[in-house]
């Protein structure tokens, strides 16, 4: 089995050379709360919709 394969999806950085920090995007964290959890709510009740959408 090769390194590849072991480890699945992940990769790997050679030694000296750090992950590149993660970005957010600051619009995001503009939002209020309650908008962020609207906006999570949103995208919960789309999958929700294409799950039962799959299924019938």
């Amino acid at each position: 089995m090769s390194d590849h394969e072991h480890h699945g999806h992940h990769h790997h950085h050679h030694p000296g050379h750090l992950h590149p920090p993660a970005s957010v995007n600051p619009s995001i964290l503009r939002l209020s709360a309650l908008q962020r959890l609207g906006i999570a709510a949103g995208l919960i009740a789309v999958l929700w919709a294409a799950a039962f959408w799959a299924m019938r």
